[in-house]
């Protein structure tokens, strides 16, 4: 809504072969009788046409618009997060998020959590209210969903209003018309193409552009408003065609396959809970290029750093080195090692950073793209360069 709706435009490929006129019947007889011969007895009506020349109208599937469930509102979430606090010059600082193991998720996430997991952020960006499950409430400037633990539930946006029931059925009013689906096969289409019943056991109907088509379980049905006006077919190889009926021959018609179901929408998906918040120093502010040695013009940057990080009271501090993909991994990794190593000394320097960890991860977790289509992406590059200090809280 992954946003839109998918467009219908097949059906046009689908009703533009539906206009055939059936072939004019050939003419009763192609020579006059013999003088003096018997007359032949009549040939039966049902001759007059062969088996197939009579072609119903193909009545369309009902298509399911796409929706995206709680993709607009997930990333609306996310980007709430993502307001830098305090900035400084080349230092950003975000909430942390860690998984249930305790490690640190390079997401942005949830700031609030109570006791049993139930999620709850009020920004700018909207309100969210999510259950441990991922079942939850919000409301952004596009969207209101709904989830369901069973993946159920609602959402009303510009495109329409879906509602979805776990077993596949539900309902669906907005740009493309009304859209109801039983789960089972069956369902109702009112749009700009007419009326469209698919009964889900092989018969349906149509009243649209065609006329009225319908078509039954067994093989028979009704085509009214063609260029014959009325086509009845038995199911049984005959049937009749034109006002004033005449017998022909007619292929059983082919039962109407089933209606999809509608998809269960997506559940929220909070990263984690919160635990502290990581602060993210430019390689430039620290590192000349390519030098783990701190930069003398860089001890204002970490006076200031220091003095922040004496008023937090933290149960563990660990300062991450990374590096972009330039060069060998093992040299990376190297190098990402001495940088968090020569953080950790300077703010030690400064009185804080007591008992902190350094730890380097070399190229492994990026946060842009080096390359964006095999060329090289130097503004990628300089986002990796960098150093985290996690502050646990």
């Amino acid at each position: 809504m992954r946003h839109g709706i998918a467009t219908l435009t097949c059906l046009s490929l689908l009703l533009a072969a539906c206009g055939r006129t059936p072939p004019a019947a050939p003419a009763s007889g192609d020579a006059a009788p013999t003088a003096g011969a018997p007359a032949p007895a009549a040939a039966p009506a049902a001759e007059g046409l062969t088996a197939g020349s009579i072609e119903f109208p193909v009545i369309p599937p009902i298509m399911v618009p796409s929706i995206i469930g709680s993709g607009p509102a997930q990333k609306q979430l996310e980007a709430s997060m993502q307001a830098l606090i305090n900035p400084i010059d080349g230092i950003t600082v975000r909430p942390a998020n860690c998984a249930t193991d305790g490690g640190l998720v390079n997401e942005s996430g949830f700031t609030n959590v109570d006791a049993q997991g139930n999620l709850q952020r009020v920004s700018g960006q909207g309100v969210f209210e999510i259950g441990a499950d991922g079942s939850g409430h919000a409301v952004t400037g596009d969207d209101v969903v709904e989830v369901a633990p069973d993946g159920s539930g609602s959402i009303i946006n510009s495109a329409g209003t879906f509602e979805v029931q776990a077993d596949g059925s539900g309902t669906y009013v907005g740009a493309y018309g009304n859209i109801e689906l039983d789960g089972k096969g069956g369902g109702n289409w009112v749009g700009e193409f007419g009326n469209i019943e698919n009964h889900g056991d092989g018969s349906g109907r149509w009243v649209g552009a065609e006329g009225s088509i319908e078509i039954n379980a067994d093989g028979s049905g009704k085509w009214i408003g063609g260029p014959e006006g009325i086509v009845e077919n038995r199911g049984d190889g005959t049937g009749t065609v034109g006002a004033v009926a005449r017998e022909v021959r007619m292929a059983p018609l082919p039962p109407l396959p089933p209606a999809g179901r509608f998809p269960l929408l997506d559940k929220f998906k909070p990263s984690g809970a919160p635990c502290g918040f990581v602060i993210t120093l430019n390689d430039q502010v620290l590192f000349d290029f390519d030098k783990a040695d701190i930069r003398p013009d860089a001890g204002k940057v970490l006076d200031t750093l220091a003095t922040a990080l004496g008023t937090v009271q933290a149960s563990s501090l660990e300062v991450r080195g990374h590096t972009d993909a330039k060069g060998s991994d093992d040299y990376n990794q190297d190098l990402s090692e001495r940088r968090a190593r020569s953080v950790v000394a300077a703010l030690q320097q400064r009185g804080a950073a007591a008992g902190a960890s350094a730890h380097g991860y070399g190229e492994t977790q990026p946060v842009a793209p080096n390359e964006i289509n095999g060329k090289d992406n130097p503004g990628g590059r300089q986002l990796n360069r960098r150093v985290d200090i996690f502050v646990r809280t």
